[in-house]
């Protein structure tokens, strides 16, 4: 089985900043929440929050709109951003595994036939996460708690934040604007 961490891997770019640019435009009274996103940045900046309250501030927008309406116009507008190369290599099993949040990618996953998918839950509604931010190790565990999967044929990414995926990864692959490359070593480790 594969697994795909999403933006920058098989997004071309980053979903939840194209979605909120994408809102914005199109409801223009959300630069209300501007100040609460921008002091979010300066105290995770001086370590005052994690990186789930950031995000959270970041997402204090979501209140001002119907996110789970505007994702469908969203990927409408955004399904072209879906990389040949992970079209045409992919699997009836794939494993889609992001810190994005998972209202965003459902929709996305459902119209490429991607029956798996791992992401943040955030409330689309209020815009907080109603369980961890899905990175680095959170991964790992989430993947082995909700699949049960502890090993991965081929893993790709374009983060190096995804080290603990890797490892647990026969092939690991590095995506650099499209271009897949192999992760610069040979991590695998077997957890089960």
């Amino acid at each position: 089985m594969n697994v795909y961490d999403f933006d920058g891997t098989i997004y071309n770019g980053d979903s939840t900043i194209d979605f909120f640019l994408y809102a914005i435009k199109r409801k223009p009274a959300m630069v209300r929440c501007l100040p609460k996103q921008l002091w979010g940045f300066v105290l995770y900046g001086i370590k005052q929050i994690n990186k789930t309250k950031l995000k959270e501030s970041f997402f204090s927008f979501l209140p001002a709109v119907d996110a789970e309406a505007l994702t469908e116009s969203f990927w409408d507008q955004n399904q072209n951003k879906i990389f040949d190369w992970y079209l045409k290599q992919q699997k009836s099993d794939d494993i889609i595994i992001s810190a994005s949040p998972k209202f965003l990618l459902k929709p996305i996953c459902k119209r490429l036939g991607i029956t798996y998918l791992i992401a943040s839950e955030v409330d689309p509604k209020t815009g907080l996460f109603t369980g961890k931010n899905c990175s680095g190790q959170e991964k790992v565990r989430r993947l082995a708690a909700e699949y049960d999967v502890t090993y991965i044929d081929s893993f790709y990414s374009d983060s190096h934040s995804d080290l603990p995926l890797a490892r647990i990864a026969d092939n690991a692959f590095l995506v650099k604007k499209g271009m897949v490359s192999k992760w610069g070593g040979h991590y695998h480790h077997d957890l089960r």
